[in-house]
């Protein structure tokens, strides 16, 4: 019989945990909350994406006795192995996280999320497969979505069926659409597989929308904090499409009880996908999120429209139930105080900065 491991105080807890991709934002605030917690951490990371300078930084400030860091690429093989020693849990979150940049750089955007996942899962197989893994694929996976009959009022989009009320399950059928949707979904087919074909003990997390402090949006990823940003700047924001699609969001405090939860349940839960978000009670529009930021701002943001980016989903929400009855998890952060919160701490960072910019002269 396959008993699971939870043994926060146990032999695991004391072996570092890797986090790759530990110094994006989903990453810092992982490795934040178990560095608070007492455990160890280790980081792998190419400090690639924009913003995660800033976030190890700050992550040394906080924690720099308990945290390991390796700056090196996933394809790095021989790095790669060295940062997988010892370790107890893998948080697999390095990734090609842009469709655009999957369709501008398609063989780039394979190498770093389908074979780097592919050689991370062999790294662990040939060390005896005794670490669990979680990995982060994405919504993405389900394609556009384009065969759900929506209606629209003046700011979104709405299912004519029950799915407004319940979301998108794991048994919809995957289509991959786009390169990114191609890479990510071949991960996430080989993260479940090793736990059929090797019982290796994985499972996988198909991520909605997630935001919150420690976030630097970019045009290709992280649209809440971006728009928060560009408004900050008095810069215009640029809608792709009618700005009606639809999203839940879930604040990443949330993802990470999720997170560490999965890791308690993990084998059990082992070769499983979980669609992860903020579910149906946690929707915003790009044109609600807009309003918001008016309110809170007060003033307006300027608004520009482009056309409809390859693969977008007018509506996606997750149904978020698989995981709430394996688990007993719930999202607690609302929408409204998770925008707050994100807005609060941009607006606080900002501040931060400006004596460092004003210094940089």
């Amino acid at each position: 019989m396959t008993v699971a491991i939870a043994d926060p105080g146990g032999r695991a807890a004391r072996r570092p945990v890797l986090i790759t991709g530990g110094a994006g934002f989903v990453g810092t605030n992982l490795a934040d909350r178990l560095l608070r917690r007492g455990r160890r951490v280790r980081i792998l990371d190419s400090l690639a994406r924009p913003g995660s300078e800033a976030n190890l930084r700050w992550l040394l400030a906080q924690h720099r006795t308990r945290l390991q860091v390796e700056v090196a690429d996933l394809r790095d093989g021989a790095r790669l192995r060295a940062a997988l020693a010892e370790v107890s849990t893998v948080f697999h979150l390095a990734a090609q996280v842009a469709v655009t940049t999957s369709l501008q750089h398609p063989e780039e955007d394979f190498a770093v999320n389908a074979r780097g996942t592919l050689d991370l899962l062999e790294a662990l197989r040939e060390r005896g497969g005794d670490a669990r893994l979680i990995f982060t694929s994405t919504n993405k996976v389900y394609g556009a979505i384009d065969d759900i009959e929506l209606v629209q009022s003046d700011r979104r989009y709405v299912p004519r069926n029950e799915l407004a009320r319940s979301g998108i399950a794991e048994t919809r059928a995957l289509q991959f659409h786009s390169p990114y949707g191609c890479s990510k979904g071949t991960a996430d087919q080989y993260v479940l597989d090793y736990a059929r074909s090797y019982g290796l003990a994985t499972a996988v997390f198909r991520m909605s929308c997630i935001y919150g402090p420690h976030q630097h949006g970019t045009e290709d990823q992280g649209w809440l904090a971006h728009f928060m940003i560009r408004a900050a700047d008095r810069e215009p924001i640029t809608l792709y499409g009618d700005g009606k699609q639809v999203r839940d969001a879930l604040f990443v405090d949330d993802l990470v009880d999720a997170f560490l939860t999965a890791e308690q349940r993990l084998p059990d839960i082992a070769g499983q996908a979980f669609n992860i978000g903020g579910g149906p009670e946690n929707t915003l529009s790009l044109l609600e999120l807009i309003d918001r930021i008016a309110a809170l701002n007060g003033r307006r943001p300027r608004l520009s429209f482009g056309a409809w980016r390859v693969g977008d989903q007018r509506w996606y929400v997750s149904d978020i139930r698989k995981f709430h009855r394996a688990t007993g998890w719930l999202p607690r952060v609302g929408v409204e105080e998770g925008v707050r919160r994100l807005h609060a701490w941009l607006m606080a960072s900002r501040q931060q900065a400006m004596p460092l910019r004003a210094a940089a002269r």
